[in-house]
């Protein structure tokens, strides 16, 4: 096979962009029909060793799927290109709503467009999930973590980083002591490229070209942050900022959702840079624009540029918008350029090819959870707590549940997996019924 032009990647990436939606689970699908189906760039095994190693970094996976793909296709300039065009749309539209927030709170007729895709961002959700577990569960051994993973996290709320960790031993010690149960059929021994010639030959990359990496990467990120700590202060409200959300890029393994609950308790709590109800708000925002969910951080750095800038409120938050999103997002180019030449020496090896499928399977469980947790806050009201024992349990409050968006979602859902329609077009079919719905059934 030949080696894809880039023109040809950078409208892919375009493409990919537009259809962002959904959080990492259906924005992982969108890039695996794109690039796996429809133009065979990558075989299934090939995608899902990238996904795996990006499951294990902290950051927002599915941009760094992207960014992973387009180094893997065109070097550095092509992982540039797909991760900051990955993260381009949902940064102008929370740029935008965040603005509109802060200036009106008249939200109503955002909210009703929303509303819609809300409800069918459920239904991608969902249809995400049903397609990664046909393909991740491929074994008994990987059906079992993926259901201990899921209530491990349902149930008894352990740590993500906790269950990563687990799986990827479980996967070491089961190919060393029962390799036909773990080892995936032919060892993993394929050709270096998996078979494509459009992926790059990865053997010169040493650790001194790690170390450029380190240092120029490293360098972009922390540049600002250095900056304003000396120029401004600590206490500055752009310094704090920064740092916070420095550290926030390192710690936040397991995507947006494990990191979420951190952010919040710091950014209103400790920080006060908002109230519990505008981060609730944010969050809503992000669940339905396009882009990484975790750039909720940017909706959350124009209240406090916007409100403590020391400036005026617009230049503010355009300001620190920039800035939370730049630290952000930087150290996902870092951990993708510096990692991925070492991951790719050693994708073929068996051992590790055990060690990765098992993390996809768990993951797979904990994105079953993801997907109950967003199910039943978009279509239900009303929740309450069942505690078994050590056990918590989510439960919806049945009359409480929104018919109009159950309705919605369970025809975008349809329409996505037995009909098999493009993803645009249901997104606005459901946000033209959810207007509906939301204005003449609901009396909005």
């Amino acid at each position: 096979m030949n080696a894809v032009p880039f023109e040809d990647a950078l409208r892919v990436w375009l493409r990919v962009a537009a259809l962002s939606f959904g959080g990492p689970a259906g924005q992982i699908a969108v890039m695996h029909r794109i690039v796996v189906e429809e133009r065979g760039w990558l075989d299934e095994r090939r995608f899902l060793h990238a996904l795996n190693y990006c499951m294990l970094l902290p950051g927002p996976e599915a941009m760094q799927l992207a960014t992973y793909i387009g180094w893997l296709m065109h070097g550095v300039r092509g992982g540039v290109v797909a991760g900051a065009l990955f993260v381009m749309p949902g940064f102008l539209s929370i740029l935008a709503l965040s603005i509109l927030y802060a200036s009106y709170r008249e939200l109503a007729p955002v909210a009703a467009l929303f509303f819609g895709i809300k409800a069918a961002v459920v239904a991608i959700v969902i249809a995400a999930l049903l397609a990664m577990a046909r393909k991740a569960l491929d074994s008994a051994a990987h059906v079992a973590i993926a259901g201990s993973a899921f209530v491990a996290i349902y149930a008894f709320d352990v740590p993500f980083p906790w269950i990563v960790i687990g799986a990827a031993l479980i996967g070491l010690v089961g190919a060393l002591l029962w390799p036909a149960l773990f080892i995936p059929p032919g060892g993993g021994l394929a050709d270096d490229d998996g078979g494509h010639g459009n992926v790059r030959n990865t053997r010169g990359a040493g650790w001194a070209r790690s170390l450029r990496t380190g240092l120029t990467w490293g360098g972009l990120w922390l540049a600002p942050v250095i900056a304003l700590y000396v120029l401004a202060g600590p206490e500055d409200t752009f310094t704090r900022l920064a740092v916070f959300f420095s550290h926030l890029a390192v710690v936040s393994f397991g995507g947006a959702y494990a990191a979420l609950a951190y952010m919040a308790q710091e950014a209103v709590q400790t920080q006060a840079w908002l109230s519990a109800g505008e981060m609730v708000d944010g969050l809503g925002l992000a669940e339905t624009t396009p882009g990484p969910l975790i750039q909720v951080t940017q909706f959350v750095g124009y209240l406090a540029g916007a409100r403590d800038g020391g400036m005026p409120p617009l230049a503010g938050g355009v300001l620190a918008s920039l800035l939370v999103t730049w630290v952000t997002f930087l150290p996902c180019f870092l951990w993708i350029f510096l990692g991925a030449p070492f991951i790719e020496r050693l994708w073929r090896h068996p051992v590790l090819q055990s060690a990765l499928g098992c993390v996809t399977a768990a993951v797979t469980g904990v994105i079953l959870n993801l997907s109950i947790w967003f199910s039943l806050h978009v279509l239900f009201s009303e929740l309450d707590t069942l505690a078994l024992g050590p056990a918590r349990l989510l439960v919806p409050v049945p009359a409480s549940l929104d018919v109009i968006a159950a309705v919605i979602a369970a025809s975008a859902l349809l329409a996505l997996t037995a009909l098999r329609q493009p993803l645009l077009p249901v997104l606005l079919i459901s946000a033209l019924a959810g207007a509906a719905g939301f204005y003449w059934f609901r009396g909005a």
